[in-house]
Order: C-alpha cells, then sequence, then structure tokens
C-alpha cells in the first residue's frame, strides 16, 4: 500500500526519457476542483504514473488512479461511498496543433511548460470517472427516504372523497340527470 504523497511536479519529457515511475497517494482536500463534487473530505486516492517513449518517439504517460470517495446520492441526498477507477495512456504536446494528429486510442495532453502539475492530471481523470448520478441500491434509499415521508392519517384514510370529474359524466351527451 502507498504511503507517500505524490509529487506535485515534475519535468515529464525528462521522465519519459528515462522511462520513469512515480507513484503515491493523495486526499480529496488536496485536489480544489474536485473537492465540490464530494459529499466529504474523506477518502483516499493512489495514483501511478508510467512515462516512456512510443516507436514513433512520442511522449507517452500512462495514468492508473484508484480511489475511494464519499458522493450524495441523488435519490436521498445522504452519503455515498464510491469507488473511482481510471488507467489513461496520455500523448504528452506541446501545441493544440499537434494534440489534433494524436492517434485515436492516446488522449492528448497539451504541456506548455516543463515542469508539468501531476495533481492536476489525477484530478482531471477522476472528473472524468465520476458517474453523472449516483444512487444508493433502490431498497437502501427506500428506507432512508422513507423517514422523511408523512405518515398516513388514519381518519383520511376511511373517508371517500367525491371525485372531481363526475360533473363532466354528467356534460356528457346521453347522460341526463
Amino acid at each position: 500500500m502507498l504511503t507517500e504523497t505524490l509529487p506535485i511536479m515534475l519535468d515529464i519529457r525528462q521522465a519519459a526519457v528515462r522511462g520513469v515511475t512515480v507513484s503515491g497517494v493523495l486526499k480529496p482536500l488536496d485536489l480544489k476542483r474536485l473537492r465540490p463534487l464530494l459529499a466529504g473530505d474523506t477518502g483516499a486516492i493512489s495514483a501511478e504514473f508510467n512515462f516512456s517513449r512510443d516507436e514513433e518517439r512520442r511522449y507517452l504517460m500512462r495514468v492508473a488512479v484508484e480511489a475511494d470517495v464519499v458522493v450524495t446520492c441523488q435519490r436521498c441526498l445522504e452519503d455515498l461511498p464510491e469507488h473511482l477507477s481510471c488507467d489513461s495512456t496520455l500523448a504528452i504536446v506541446w501545441t493544440d496543433e499537434e494534440a489534433a494528429h494524436v492517434p485515436r486510442h492516446l488522449e492528448p495532453l497539451v504541456v506548455m511548460e516543463p515542469p508539468s502539475n501531476l495533481w492536476e492530471v489525477v484530478e482531471e481523470e477522476l472528473i472524468l470517472a465520476l458517474p453523472p448520478f449516483s444512487y444508493h441500491e433502490t431498497d437502501e434509499c427506500k428506507m432512508k427516504t422513507a423517514a422523511y415521508s408523512d405518515p398516513i392519517l388514519e381518519e383520511d384514510a376511511g373517508e371517500k372523497r367525491p371525485n372531481p370529474f363526475n360533473v363532466l359524466a354528467q356534460l356528457k351527451p346521453g347522460n341526463k340527470h
């Protein structure tokens, strides 16, 4: 199990030339843009970066991220533990023009100047890995939402109310009262 904090900055060009592997852990509080999408500050994030060059001399970065975070269930609005996992290979490019020529099996990562912020890459990957809506299992949510609903009053249960559409039945041709 990783215990060392992931470095923030790294010259990824040099890391790719050397074939470096970098790994470490983060907390949800470390990622400022991800934090508002979560329900709490608890959780653990582990990331591993493998840098290399391919046969066409492209700089590549494989990033694998595992995270256990807490999100909000959209049905009952209670906390919901969520496991996120992503594994991507990024082609490191320097301009948008180069990014347009990256093969489809790779995702471009535009890097203007070294060093690059690894925490931002982890944050982007986790934001993309978050499901659009998170829900508990249906039965679990029903139990939780039952606490918020009004109990049925016994007086109302036995009372028979007139149907408001009975007036329309009287207006129907052939019905004369």
